[in-house]
């Protein structure tokens, strides 16, 4: 990526239109490869109905709104509700409402089917109400037991309270075990190290200072980015790159509109060049988060600076925060594992991380079509590139990305490359009859 930003670097500013045509492909093919991704992402993420929900709202509310902050608000909110659903925290005030709002439905329906015929016979004697006949002799009688249920009888010799079935449960509710007086006392043998999903590489001392020293950092960049704005731009881009680094959860898709944000934004990087190498890493192998070099080596561009140097700055600012937490949280991973409000948080975090690869897919739509229709003009250069649907071609690329990865399993590369193919093909048939 380093080679491509030297040389995007000489390239003038317009190019030839077959280059506009094949990028245009590989933008289109890419946003179906990241669509059947967001699809895969979701059947994974999406397990119960407020998972389901909290998948959509990211997604829908990651469309209307573009900011620094925005994005980690969303994911924290969806680990919140996930924490208060799991947990079971409102369950019980919801069930006494829902409880007594039925029994004030069934006393004041019954009162008033009972009140029909008096009203309708001009009658307000006793015999009139639907209770039962005294010909039957069935006034007095009690009620017969209920019949014993093979599966209450069973729970009762299992020594587990029925209720606690009874009630209907998330496929992800909390269940405290229950206590030594319910079940029979054991002496289960202690776990071995073999047990833990990760071994004990760093100590939990090691892990919390880990945390604490990224914490620090992450306060003391942002708050120099916020109190001294005129610094270089070589610091500024290692601040936006490290907030980046910081809030961006669910992989490489979900970066690309805030990269946007943070380098094109300003006018450290061109909306043409942004997309040229948007266009250009799909087709490589691997992660999007490789464009950061990319675009460092381009922010820095007469500055002064290097721009190896900025290549290498926007690398450490984007990778260095996940690493640093990822590191510190290993070593709290033993403790954290175990406690309840902390899984309920990340499965919350991760449904929210996925409805933002849909908007991410949203958002790559809308700037996929390059060329001199879509880079040119006051329109163009504002915005950065056009929307795919400006181009029905396109459009098919696109779908057929979608279902070639899907239903025939053709590979990512391959897709991609079809379709940058599939769009200089176009561009040639629209060349040979207009001549």
């Amino acid at each position: 990526m380093y080679g491509l930003s030297v040389g995007i670097s000489h390239v003038g500013d317009t190019l030839p239109d077959p280059v506009y045509a094949l990028l245009s492909g590989l933008n289109g093919a890419t946003v179906g490869i990241i669509a059947l991704a967001a699809v895969s992402l979701a059947g994974r993420a999406i397990t119960d109905k407020i998972t389901r929900i909290l998948v959509f709202l990211a997604g829908g509310l990651g469309m209307l709104y573009r900011s620094l902050w925005y994005y980690p608000v969303l994911m924290a909110a969806a680990g919140l509700t996930t924490m208060i659903w799991d947990l079971r925290w409102l369950h019980a005030s919801v069930s006494y409402i829902r409880q007594h709002w039925t029994r004030f439905r069934r006393g004041w329906q019954g009162s008033r089917e009972s009140r029909v015929p008096q009203l309708e016979h001009g009658k307000t004697d006793h015999k009139s109400w639907p209770i039962s006949s005294t010909s039957t002799g069935a006034v007095n009688k009690p009620l017969p037991s209920p019949p014993q249920n093979s599966e209450t009888s069973t729970l009762a010799e299992s020594h587990v309270d029925p209720h606690l079935i009874a009630v209907p449960l998330s496929k992800f509710a909390i269940i405290h075990p229950p206590t030594a007086t319910t079940l029979p006392t054991s002496n289960p043998e202690p776990c071995s190290t073999e047990c833990s999903v990760f071994p004990t590489l760093i100590s939990t001392r090691l892990g919390s200072a880990i945390l604490a020293i990224f914490l620090a950092s992450f306060l003391a960049i942002i708050l120099i980015r916020a109190l001294l704005p005129h610094t270089t731009r070589l610091y500024h881009l290692f601040a936006s790159l490290y907030l980046a680094g910081t809030i961006i959860f669910g992989g490489g898709p979900v970066v690309i509109p805030l990269l946007r944000e943070y380098i094109v934004a300003p006018g450290w990087v061109s909306p043409r060049d942004f997309l040229l190498g948007l266009a250009i890493i799909q087709s490589f192998p691997g992660p999007n988060f490789n464009f950061v070099v990319y675009l460092g080596a381009l922010a820095v561009k007469n500055t002064g600076a290097s721009s190896f140097i900025g290549a290498l700055v926007a690398f450490l600012a984007m990778y260095l925060p996940g690493l640093l937490v990822m590191v510190g949280v290993l070593g709290l991973w033993s403790r954290l594992a175990e406690k309840a409000w902390f899984l309920a948080v990340l499965r919350g975090v991760n449904a929210s991380a996925v409805g933002l690869v849909f908007t991410a897919v949203y958002k790559l739509w809308e700037i996929g079509l390059v060329g001199s229709e879509g880079m040119g003009g006051a329109a163009g250069a504002e915005k950065g590139g056009m929307p795919l649907g400006g181009d029905p071609w396109l459009v098919l690329i696109t779908a057929g990305a979608f279902v070639g990865g899907k239903w025939f399993n053709v590979s990512a590369p391959v897709a991609i490359l079809s379709g940058g193919v599939a769009g200089v093909l176009k561009w040639a048939v629209v060349e040979s009859i207009v001549r």
